[in-house]
């Protein structure tokens, strides 16, 4: 009982530090104060680095080749994950942060539609039902993009989440080792920016955009893939709403920027609906195994 509680601990500090680090990485690439080629280039380059770095490290300690790209469904799922990754930086440079941020919160709703459409995984009621209130969130905010001028942006954001959709549900079907592959895709991004770009790279302090791709993201997507080992899997998808959350206060503190009265009535709606999924997931193991279903 004592290492079951132990165990348990540490699972919420980890996976605690990895939401928490994945709520710095907008504010960061926002201080960085650069045009989008730049910016992206840049945060992907060094997230490609530190990829390869942590590739090199576990070889070593464990003693054999860890595929980087498993298979067709690697390759496949770092194209989508690479996809989100240029949709989700271009959105920032055509819309709010706040929309960003909520509007990326719908990635686990989008992974339920696709598991359902391709994988013949039928959601449970109450994940349908979230769905569609978490719709209502989605076109109050996006709704907003027709008379705020930022649609493009807004659909930018909903492209980002529905493609890294695509490339979890992938992976959930391919059942490959996926563990680095979203940090490798940062390829697809980091050579579309250097081609796009030329010899310009306009950002005024590239040392917070370097410190987030280097650092920040790998460390939040290590943690975050390493919580399931601990905590429940809709445990762990609590903590990526603390991005949600936080991030947006971060921007507001940082560059005060305040969110419109429509992105904060659709994120309220947003956040709540996944809060009140999470603890449902959570309780319904429990509810099974007391013969209540």
């Amino acid at each position: 009982m004592k290492a079951a509680s132990s165990d348990r601990h540490r699972g919420l500090a980890i996976t605690g530090l990895g939401g928490l680090a994945l709520s710095f990485d907008i504010p960061l690439m926002r201080s960085a104060d650069g045009a989008f080629w730049p910016v992206l280039a840049a945060r992907s380059l060094s997230m490609l680095v530190a990829a390869l770095i942590i590739w090199l490290v576990l070889n070593r300690v464990l003693g054999r080749a860890q595929p980087l790209l498993p298979g067709r469904a690697g390759l496949l799922a770092a194209l989508l994950y690479g996809l989100g990754s240029v949709f989700f930086v271009a959105s920032l440079f055509h819309t709010a942060s706040a929309n960003v941020v909520f509007l990326l919160a719908f990635t686990s709703m989008f992974s339920a539609l696709i598991a359902w459409i391709f994988l013949k995984e039928r959601p449970a009621p109450a994940t349908l039902v979230t769905m569609a209130v978490m719709l209502a969130g989605v076109a109050l905010i996006v709704g907003g993009g027709f008379e705020g001028g930022h649609l493009t942006g807004d659909l930018m954001a909903v492209a980002s989440a529905l493609s890294i959709a695509g490339a979890i549900t992938l992976g959930r079907a391919s059942m490959r080792p996926m563990g680095l592959v979203p940090l490798v895709s940062a390829a697809l991004p980091a050579g579309l920016a250097l081609a796009m770009m030329g010899d310009g790279w306009a950002i005024e302090a590239p040392q917070w955009v370097l410190l987030d791709g280097f650092v920040l993201l790998p460390l939040a997507f290590f943690c975050l893939a390493t919580g399931p080992r601990y905590l429940s899997a809709p445990e762990v998808g609590m903590f990526y709403l603390l991005e949600t959350v936080l991030a947006p206060v971060w921007i507001w503190l940082i560059f005060a920027e305040a969110p419109t009265g429509r992105t904060l009535a659709g994120g309220a709606i947003l956040i709540l609906a996944l809060f009140a999924h999470a603890l449902w997931q959570m309780r319904r193991p429990q509810a099974v195994e007391a013969g209540l279903r």
